[in-house]
């Protein structure tokens, strides 16, 4: 398990590379980013609704309802054109950091 601060500061960043893979229901983003960090990376819904609402107000991501058989519709959320922009952004912009930060803490890259 990482720092709150540390994960709290990513969320977004991950939320939108998810939903770029495709749309997802919130559970399914817990769940998705549990499964691929090996359980190290685990955001509590508490966390996340807060995010998407979030980058939904920023025109980032986009919901639609989704009836099921069994059970009620769910809401997915879907990354818009906006949202893939920046994606690339804070995608770059984060690899940028992660270079920086190795090089302060003596992890140096070839």
């Amino acid at each position: 398990m990482f720092n709150r601060e540390l994960v709290k500061g990513s969320t977004s960043l991950l939320v939108l590379q998810l939903l770029n893979d495709r749309d997802m229901y919130g559970y399914e983003l817990v769940k998705e980013m549990d499964k691929r960090s090996e359980h190290n990376f685990q955001v509590k819904e508490g966390t996340l609704y807060p995010a998407l609402h979030k980058l939904e107000k920023q025109g980032y991501v986009t919901h639609y309802w989704h009836e099921q058989e069994k059970g009620p519709a769910r809401k997915y959320y879907k990354v818009t054109e906006e949202g893939i922009n920046m994606l690339k952004e804070r995608t770059s912009e984060w690899h940028r950091y992660v270079q920086v930060m190795n090089k302060l803490i003596g992890k140096h890259e070839s």
